[in-house]
């Protein structure tokens, strides 16, 4: 007997112009070349004047984009965010007990490394599981709380910072580097905020960057942590804040031509209406996924409220019938696969859930995207469900 097949699926007829969708590294800035880097320093000494200056206008120009206080440190250090975040806890913890939300795999991280590495007694972990944020009301002001503003394996973020008392004895401690330059961070209410160049500007990798607030500073100052401090963790020297390291004097030799790329996404940050129109920017990209969402059957947000959807790193789950049906490692391979497809035809590179996270989607809608390769993207995972589908 004969059989009839199936006729292939009818792809969407637009498509993205640009299939970077990574949620780090990035998508580049529209219209970046590699001609933007021909004014890198390569070859000098990070130390020399000339040199030095560039790594300063990093910070100086990141300071003035986010309207940083005038009495907060910045300052430009080894290891991308992990790096950042990694010296915040071995210099500021150990004198008060400590709060770490968790909410995604990074919150989860740093909850390992204080509990395990450090091993602080008075740790306590407030978890919630993918798509909800932890009971923040439970957070104690007289603890230092360390948290994830926006996580970017769950596509949930903090609504704001009206949960942490402004007459707090703790230090705020914050992992904003899917956040900054994407949404407003509330600083008077926070003392460490951290971030890596390679998200919301399309930064290169292997940068981080350390903001300290007074309070943090008077920490350091006052504190010496009890356990061995490596090198390039230090921030302090007899007592006193190492004031070169928020100078651009950093702790070891970065990538001159990663500075320029940095110093090439703030300017082009700059040109375009500073941090309202980043913000509008990644607005708008969160927008056209709701859009499409909205009149899907196939895909939802992972987050569960409105007001905690990321627009970053936003996730998508699967809900369709077909997808729900299926066992945990069919869901994980179907997903898995629907990502490849969009991969093999170029319409959208690194798109699937973090391996920690349930199966399906994430797509990155920082500043550096534009809304129309979101909105050219979105019919095209319907297009790779429904292929997945009938395999």
């Amino acid at each position: 007997m004969n059989t009839i097949p199936t006729p292939e699926l009818r792809p969407p007829e637009l498509r993205p112009a640009n299939p970077c969708f990574s949620s780090g590294p990035c998508a580049k800035r529209p219209g970046f070349t590699l001609d933007a880097l021909s004014g890198a320093l390569l070859g000098r000494n990070h130390r020399a004047a000339e040199t030095k200056a560039r790594i300063t206008e990093v910070i100086d120009r990141s300071r003035a984009l986010l309207g940083m206080p005038g009495d907060w440190r910045l300052g430009v250090v080894p290891a991308s965010d992990t790096g950042a975040m990694e010296i915040a806890l071995w210099s500021l913890l150990g004198p008060r007990p400590v709060d770490i939300l968790t909410f995604e795999s990074f919150g989860a991280g740093w909850a390992t490394d204080i509990l395990r590495q450090l091993r602080l007694p008075e740790a306590r972990v407030l978890a919630a599981d993918y798509g909800d944020l932890p009971d923040l009301a439970a957070v104690d002001p007289a603890h230092d709380c360390v948290f994830t503003w926006n996580g970017t394996t769950s596509g949930v973020r903090v609504p704001n910072a009206d949960w942490i008392a402004a007459d707090r004895e703790g230090l705020a401690i914050c992992d904003a580097t899917s956040a900054v330059f994407a949404m407003p961070v509330e600083w008077k209410k926070l003392d460490v905020v951290t971030w890596s160049w390679q998200k919301v500007l399309g930064g290169e990798a292997a940068h981080g960057m350390l903001a300290l607030s007074p309070r943090a500073v008077a920490r350091l100052e006052s504190h010496e942590p009890t356990w061995p401090m490596p090198k390039v963790f230090r921030l302090t020297g007899k007592g006193k804040l190492t004031e070169g390291i928020f100078r651009g004097d950093t702790m070891n030799t970065p990538s001159m031509l990663c500075v320029e790329d940095a110093l090439d996404g703030l300017r082009w940050a700059e040109r375009i209406g500073g941090l309202p129109a980043l913000f509008a920017r990644s607005e708008a990209n969160l927008e056209a996924v709701a859009d499409f969402v909205a009149g899907s059957e196939t895909f939802d947000f992972l987050a569960n409220g409105p007001a905690t959807r990321s627009n970053t790193s936003i996730c998508l789950k699967i809900v369709s019938p077909w997808f729900v049906s299926l066992d945990g490692s069919g869901r994980a391979k179907a997903a898995k696969r629907m990502a490849a497809l969009l991969e093999e035809r170029r319409i959208a590179y690194d798109i699937g859930s973090y391996r920690d996270a349930p199966p399906g989607l994430r797509i990155w809608g920082g500043a550096t995207v534009e809304t129309s390769d979101i909105a050219a993207l979105m019919p095209w995972c319907q297009w790779a469900h429904d292929v997945v589908a009938r395999e």
